[in-house]
């Protein structure tokens, strides 16, 4: 069974962190792994830097725009992952656009994820109906759980086609716009939170965007089975530097 449905079983709220690969410094990204596993995360989503990030504000827009100054590219992080798993147990997520997997090639890429034991992949500019079509046999193939997104603006039918289609959990976005920190979710987002909760959805939810202190993560996961922190996570890191992760994750448990 794929780590990522193994976590899902256990009978407690989960706490995503997303971080950008090669950022603050080119070869962070492992020693972030770690350290983010040995403060009590339950799984990491780690974003493959991209030159036109559309869904990101501007704290990621930054962190991504420096990882490509840094040398970031796909290839270096596959070589940064492949023994990975000798020192890290929870579920891994590579968040990232279309173009530089389909330059890679997606059963290559999804072939490579499978090799070092990266457990899904989350593209937020692939149409889900262009996955069912076209690739969603080989991520099959390769054990790979492609995770989708959903936003207070997707309609009940889009959402129970995603359902029907996913084998993880659903992203839950939760509010229009770009990710960004926000200190609380307003009455918009709670109406949101129950629509979807009251659809008895086969997959769990996992709310992200707006997320960033122990108020919003114990908000969104009133509701959901987690909740992911990474526009907070990344400032945080900016400031204090890879040693201070602990710190971060203490303040959200």
């Amino acid at each position: 069974m794929n780590r990522i449905n193994i976590k899902l079983q256990e009978d407690k709220k989960l706490l995503s962190i997303y971080f950008t690969a090669g950022y603050p410094k080119l070869n962070d990204t492992v020693s972030i792994i770690e350290s983010l596993e040995k403060s009590g995360v339950d799984f990491i989503e780690i974003g493959l830097p991209f030159s036109d990030p559309l869904a990101d504000g501007p704290t990621i827009q930054a962190s991504s725009t420096a990882a490509l100054e840094n040398g970031m590219t796909t290839e270096i992080l596959f070589n940064q992952l492949k023994d990975i798993r000798k020192t890290v147990s929870i579920p891994l997520i590579i968040m990232g656009y279309f173009n530089p997997m389909m330059q890679y090639g997606v059963e290559e890429f999804c072939k490579k994820c499978a090799e070092i034991g990266v457990d899904g992949l989350i593209i937020p500019d692939l149409p889900v109906q262009d996955y069912s079509e076209n690739y969603k046999a080989i991520f099959e193939k390769y054990g790979i759980i492609n995770v989708f997104l959903i936003t207070p603006q997707t309609s009940d039918e889009r959402i129970r086609f995603i359902d029907s289609i996913s084998n993880g959990f659903i992203y839950m976005v939760s509010s229009a716009g770009v990710t960004g920190a926000k200190n609380s979710f307003g009455n918009t987002q709670e109406i949101y939170f129950n629509r979807i909760a009251t659809m008895n959805l086969k997959a769990p939810q996992v709310i992200g965007f707006g997320i960033s202190n122990k108020a919003t993560f114990r908000q969104a996961t009133s509701n959901a089975k987690g909740a992911i922190i990474g526009s907070a996570f990344v400032n945080y890191l900016t400031k204090n530097g890879v040693a201070s992760i602990p710190d971060f994750i203490a303040t959200i448990r």
